[in-house]
C-alpha cells in the first residue's frame, strides 16, 4: 500500500488541504492524525470492515476497544445510547478536550468498535486539524494511537511514519501534540465515575467539575475479560529495551541506578536513564535523556514517548527509569511509565 503524507500548518490552514484524507475516511479507508495527545489511526467508527483494518494495520489484539472521536455535540445521537446529566456536565468542562467518556452504546456502533462490549468510549479532541477532518468526512472516527501494538504512542508524523508507513492510506503531519499521553477514559456507566486510564485531565479536575470519581488501581492483568478501555489489558507504550523503574529516596535512586548500570555495562549491554532535568547529571549511563523538571509535569508529560523512541532509536538494551510524584498528571505519566516497564520496580 502507498501512504501519502500531507503535511498541515496546525495554525494556519485551510480545511480543503485535508479533502483527500477526509474523503479516504468516508470511503472506508485509514488515516493517521493528530490530536492533542497523541497521533490517532482513524477509521469509520460505524464501519466494520474499516475498523477490520485498524487491527491488522497495528497488530492490535481484537479485543481490545477502540475510541470514536467526534467533531460536535450531535453526533453522540448516533453513539451513544443514553448520556448522564453528570457526562454532560463533563462535556460543557472538558471538550474538545482529553477526557474520553464510557457511555451505553448506540445499536448503530457495530462490535469491532467496541470489541464486543454493550458500551462505547467517545471523545471531543482538542486539534483544528482532527475537528476539521472528522467534519469533512462526514463521518465519526474510530481511532486508537497511530503506532504498531505494544510501541511507544507517536507525539509526531515521524514516529507514525516510522511505525505505519505502507500500511495506512494518510498520515497528516500537523506537528508535535501538545498534551503527549493518551486522553484519561472516564467509565460512566459504573454506580459512581470510574477512571480506567489517567491521562490529560486529572482526577483532581474531574472531581471538582462532578464530585466523587473512583481511580481503577490494578485493571486487566490477566484472565479472558474484555477490557472497557484501551491500555487497560496489554503490553502498552513499550521501548525495545527491557526497562525497569527505580523508586525511593533521591541520593539511594542514583546510586542504585549506577550500580545497575555499571553491571550492565559490564556484560557489554548499551544502557540508558531516564532522570528528571534536575538529577539528569548524576548518571554514567550510555545514554542519559530527561522529559524535564519534576517542577513541570505537563513537559515530562509531553516528552516522555520521545525518550523512549530515542532509547529506541539509540540502540539502547536495557533501561533505568526514576519515578515521579502520582499526583495530577502524574498519575497518568506514571501509568505508562509502569505499563513501558512491564511492571518492573525497585523500591529502594
Amino acid at each position: 500500500m502507498r501512504t501519502t503524507v500531507i503535511r498541515i500548518n496546525q495554525s494556519d490552514f485551510k480545511p480543503e488541504e485535508l479533502l483527500p484524507a477526509a474523503q479516504a475516511l468516508a470511503a472506508g479507508g485509514l488515516v493517521a492524525f493528530p490530536t492533542e495527545t497523541v497521533y490517532g489511526l482513524g477509521a469509520d467508527a460505524r464501519n466494520a470492515r474499516a475498523v477490520r483494518k485498524i487491527f491488522e494495520a497495528k497488530g492490535r489484539p481484537s479485543d481490545n476497544p477502540l475510541i470514536v472521536h467526534i467533531s460536535d455535540i450531535e453526533q453522540l445521537e448516533s453513539i451513544a445510547a443514553t448520556v448522564p446529566e453528570k457526562a454532560r456536565r463533563l462535556m460543557e468542562a472538558f471538550w474538545p478536550g482529553p477526557l474520553t467518556l464510557i457511555l451505553p452504546k448506540a445499536a448503530e456502533i457495530p462490535d469491532e468498535t467496541t470489541a464486543g462490549l454493550s458500551t462505547v468510549a467517545v471523545r471531543m479532541p482538542a486539534n483544528p486539524i482532527a475537528l476539521a477532518l472528522i467534519r469533512l468526512s462526514g463521518v465519526a472516527v474510530a481511532a486508537p494511537s497511530a503506532n504498531l501494538s505494544g510501541r511507544p504512542s507517536p507525539t509526531c508524523a515521524d514516529h507514525v511514519i516510522e511505525d505505519l508507513s505502507g500500511r495506512i492510506d494518510y498520515i497528516i503531519d500537523g506537528g508535535s501534540t501538545s498534551v503527549g499521553l493518551e486522553s484519561t477514559v472516564l467509565d460512566m456507566t459504573a454506580d459512581s465515575p470510574v477512571v480506567l486510564r489517567p491521562g490529560g485531565i486529572s482526577v483532581e479536575m474531574l472531581k471538582e467539575a462532578i464530585g466523587l470519581v473512583g481511580v481503577e488501581k490494578a485493571p486487566g492483568k490477566d484472565g479472558n475479560a474484555v477490557p472497557k478501555s484501551p491500555g487497560m489489558k496489554y503490553r502498552h507504550y513499550s521501548p525495545k529495551a527491557e526497562m525497569t523503574l527505580v523508586c525511593g529516596e533521591p541520593e539511594r535512586v542514583a546510586d542504585t541506578i549506577n550500580a545497575l548500570v555499571a553491571e550492565n555495562r559490564a556484560k557489554n549491554r548499551k544502557t540508558g536513564v531516564l532522570a528528571a532535568s534536575e538529577t539528569q547529571m548524576s548518571y554514567a549511563a550510555d545514554v542519559v535523556l530527561s522529559p524535564g523538571s519534576r517542577q513541570e509535569p505537563e513537559a515530562v508529560a509531553a516528552a516522555i514517548y520521545r525518550c523512549l523512541r530515542e532509547f529506541d532509536d539509540q540502540g539502547v538494551e536495557v533501561i533505568f527509569s526514576e519515578t515521579f510524584p502520582e499526583e495530577g498528571i502524574g498519575l497518568a505519566i506514571m501509568n505508562r511509565l509502569k505499563k513501558a516497564a512491564g511492571g518492573r520496580m525497585i523500591r529502594v
